[in-house]
Parts: C-alpha cells; sequence; structure tokens
C-alpha cells in the first residue's frame, strides 16, 4: 500500500513540475507587455562562468512598454547588452552606462498569432510528458502484481493516475487559455 502512494505521489510530484515548467516557457513568450521574464535563460559571460542574467543584474518593468536592467557591477553592462543582443528575442537595448533599457514593441495580428501557436506547442508539449508521466507510473504499479500486489488494488490505483492525469491536463488547458488571450489582447 505505502509503495503504490509513493509512485501516485511522485507522479504527482512530475506532474507539478511539468506544469512549472511550462509556465516558465509560456513567460518567455511575450504577449506586448513587458516582462522581466521574457529574459529568463538569458545567459551572460560572467568572469569565465555562464550565469543567468538575474544573478547578475536587478530586471524590472517600470511600464507596460520598457524593461530596465541594472547590473550589480557596472563593467559588465556591455556584455549584458551583447547577450540581448545574441539573443535573437527581437530587442534593440539601450545603454545610458548605468541602465540598461529595452523598449518592447506592440505586437501585430501576425505576430500575435505565431505567438499563440508556439504557446500551443508548448501546452502540446506539456501534455506529452504529463501522459509519459501516467504511462511510467502506470508501467510501475503493474509491476507490484508480480511482487504480490493485488490486481484490484493496482487497478484502482491505475484509475487515480487517469484522474491526476485529467485533472493536470485541464490545468495546462486553463493556462494556455489564459496566455492566448494575453497574446490576443490590443
Amino acid at each position: 500500500m505505502e509503495e503504490i502512494e509513493l509512485y501516485l505521489d511522485d507522479a504527482k510530484d512530475t506532474m507539478e513540475g511539468a506544469v512549472k515548467h511550462l509556465i516558465i516557457e509560456l513567460g518567455k513568450i511575450r504577449a506586448g507587455k513587458a516582462s522581466p521574464q521574457m529574459l529568463e535563460g538569458l545567459q551572460i559571460d560572467y568572469y569565465g562562468t555562464m550565469t543567468p542574467l538575474h544573478n547578475v543584474a536587478t530586471i524590472n518593468t517600470p511600464d507596460a512598454r520598457t524593461i530596465a536592467i541594472r547590473p550589480f557591477e557596472k563593467k559588465i553592462i556591455n556584455d549584458i547588452e551583447k547577450a540581448i543582443r545574441n539573443g535573437n528575442l527581437g530587442f534593440a537595448p539601450s545603454n545610458d552606462g548605468e541602465l540598461i533599457r529595452i523598449s518592447v514593441p506592440p505586437l501585430n495580428e501576425e505576430r500575435r498569432r505565431e505567438l499563440a501557436k508556439r504557446a500551443k506547442n508548448e501546452v502540446e508539449t506539456a501534455k506529452i510528458n504529463i501522459r509519459n508521466i501516467r504511462q511510467d507510473a502506470n508501467n510501475s504499479l503493474r509491476k507490484l502484481t508480480k511482487d504480490g500486489v493485488a490486481e484490484d488494488l493496482v487497478k484502482v490505483s491505475e484509475d487515480r493516475v487517469q484522474q491526476l492525469t485529467n485533472s493536470f491536463v485541464a490545468k495546462v488547458e486553463q493556462i494556455l487559455t489564459a496566455k492566448e488571450k494575453e497574446i490576443m489582447e490590443v
């Protein structure tokens, strides 16, 4: 019994991780409003080590169309600007020696549709990951029948895994609906 609960808890935790990853990936898709998440995953060369931007600078949004980056050390400001330019983010940073400002341009209709499509692809990947987690959990549960666990108990547990899967897929769909609304908002 405890072993079954461990498999179920593990499946739930892993599915939650897949949803968290989806939220991070969707945060990188800009929706017309400036957000520090747009720079998530951007790395800079900091004393020979690739370091996440948020570890070497403060990133904030003074208004809906601007991202401001203030490095902890002024001497790395050019490295940060270079990383943003080379990051294929579609931004043109401006540097005043102390602060980097990124002006986020408004999106046109075609670009909004592209971003919505990209969001759908990220959601599909998350759904596939959740279903793979379900399959792994079910396979682990089926192996327990060989160890003497009753088949009825395994079947009930598989049903619980399916309910868990359904709830996480529904959660992912809700996240997509909210992101599409955000993207298409003018």
